[in-house]
């Protein structure tokens, strides 16, 4: 889908400032929710590209205005309502307990909740790769084009490239997932992935990248399409 969390190849968010230094976590917060978030991971909830795209729905002023795990924690409560194991209500109660500095917090009422989930409902996390391999469709050296797709739901192809030519650098010939169909539970769809050379002016043009620069993007196999010769 379209948003601004595709913000790949994007100007105007002036230059990056890097800090030797930075902690691992710049909050205690922050810390806590990627625990939290590895947890979950283990439990059955959602899989990956599901929290993924979870946060792609984000407003974008919510997007621009919030942290990194501030991100996670929306996606996080987001899914545990709609899977029907903790409430808006529940959250907002507890936030109210703490604010208040209430040393006895009040159980969370698990009764007709979706939990503990039942292994019939439980997902797989997934991994993205298995240990199979497939038959590619493209070679390396052949020269490709990003397919211009626009899908409502979630896509692991940045906008920057789509439409755009690039060679054939390595052939990831193992079975990969599509991240595009298993995030809504369509089926993982087996395929290979390429990591295509892009030169940096086809995809900004001349008065924005340098020459002899290039970009190496790895992309599924449905993502691509192969250039027909004249």
């Amino acid at each position: 889908m379209n948003g601004i969390h595709d913000m790949g190849g994007l100007h105007g968010f002036g230059a990056v400032t890097v800090d030797p230094d930075e902690p691992v976590f710049t909050s205690r917060w922050g810390s806590r929710i990627f625990c939290m978030t590895q947890v979950i991971d283990t439990l059955g909830v959602w899989n990956l590209d599901e929290h993924r795209h979870e946060i792609e729905l984000m407003a974008t002023e919510a997007y621009l205005s919030d942290t990194y795990y501030g991100r996670w924690m929306f996606a996080m409560e987001r899914i545990l309502e709609r899977r029907n194991i903790l409430s808006r209500e529940e959250v907002d109660h507890r936030v109210q307990e703490i604010a208040s500095d209430k040393r006895q917090f009040t159980p969370v009422q698990s009764a007709g909740r979706n939990w503990p989930l039942a292994e019939g409902d439980k997902v797989p996390w997934g991994a993205w790769r298995k240990e199979k391999t497939v038959q590619p469709e493209f070679s390396e050296g052949q020269w490709v084009r990003v397919r211009n797709i626009h899908p409502p739901g979630h896509t692991r192809v940045t906008n920057y490239t789509r439409g755009k030519a690039g060679e054939v650098f390595r052939v990831n010939a193992q079975a990969w997932v599509f991240p595009d169909t298993r995030a809504h539970y369509r089926g993982e769809n087996l395929q290979a992935v390429y990591t295509v050379r892009f030169d940096a002016q086809t995809l900004w043009g001349e008065e924005y990248a340098e020459p002899n620069s290039y970009v190496y993007i790895d992309l599924s196999e449905n993502h691509l399409e192969s250039i027909q010769e004249d």
